[in-house]
């Protein structure tokens, strides 16, 4: 074999190898979202809501951007954590949104986070990691979730204003999809907590762009993050989302699958093709 042919051969390849490389070069995840390298976790937050929205399929995005626009959010959320925690601002982190909550405290219903049970005591706050009375540091613990299907309530005369709503729930025959309870561990969303124990909740973005995993909370309290989609009437009235936000009570009663509420009817975003999949399987 002719050894010039052979370096000719190699020479294009090589030339073909590098042109391949450059054109599926990898974005960097701040210029997916358009924002600094630097830029603030609010700033994330506002340029995520408004990319993905565009890059949904059915708004003349794809899947894959779709992805590619939701990976580089939580790889700039997960940067600067890092950051954060470095430079010792985790507080700073905690205050400006993990644990806000709706003014009053108010839940729908009526009811109040923190209300008084027949046995005299209340619902207690989960504890984070802060120190105990005893001045040790307790271990956090999960959250006891009693959930029910909103699709329930609409083949019956049952509403969300219903103060013996969950002594109705657990009255009845219902399949275990639609009414039960489970765990959600500490650290993990609402939304995760669900997941992680095989049930498949509604959601679309999983960054508090859109309605689509809402959640009412009849009793206890869940975090709200200070950026999201859900305008204020409707959080002062217990509405939550599930995907962001974490447990802040030991026992929480949400009713899930919202997404079929008028009033959130223009928050809303069609699941994507493989998240339908994902929560077929």
């Amino acid at each position: 074999m002719n050894p010039g042919r052979i370096g000719c051969r190699q020479s294009a390849f090589a030339v073909f190898f590098i042109s391949v490389c450059k054109q599926v070069r990898v974005e960097p995840a701040h210029e997916i979202l358009g924002v600094a390298p630097d830029a603030s976790e609010q700033a994330i937050e506002r340029a995520y809501r408004q990319e993905v929205k565009q890059a949904h399929p059915d708004n003349g995005g794809s899947t894959d951007e779709f992805r590619a626009v939701r990976e580089a959010y939580e790889t700039l959320l997960s940067d600067d954590a890092g950051s954060s925690s470095a430079t010792g601002t985790e507080t700073d982190r905690a205050d400006s949104g993990a644990s806000t909550r709706s003014p009053g405290g108010r839940t729908t219903g009526g009811e109040t986070a923190g209300q008084r049970r027949d046995d005299g005591s209340t619902d207690q706050t989960v504890n984070n990691g802060s120190e105990a009375a005893d001045g040790d540091t307790a271990d956090p613990e999960p959250t006891r979730v009693e959930y029910l299907n909103y699709e329930i309530l609409a083949e019956t005369d049952w509403t969300l204003g219903d103060h013996d709503l969950f002594e109705r729930a657990s009255r009845s025959d219902l399949d275990a999809p639609d009414y039960g309870e489970f765990l959600v561990q500490p650290g993990e969303s609402l939304l995760e907590g669900a997941e992680e124990r095989g049930f498949a909740w509604p959601f679309a973005c999983r960054g508090g762009a859109c309605a689509n995993c809402a959640v009412a909370i009849i009793s206890g309290d869940l975090s709200t993050p200070a950026n999201h989609v859900l305008p204020d009437d409707m959080t002062d009235r217990g509405i939550r989302l599930s995907c962001n936000g974490m447990p802040l009570t030991r026992e929480l009663q949400v009713v899930f699958n919202l997404k079929h509420l008028p009033e959130l009817e223009e928050l809303r975003l069609p699941p994507t093709p493989f998240e339908r999949s994902q929560a077929d399987d």
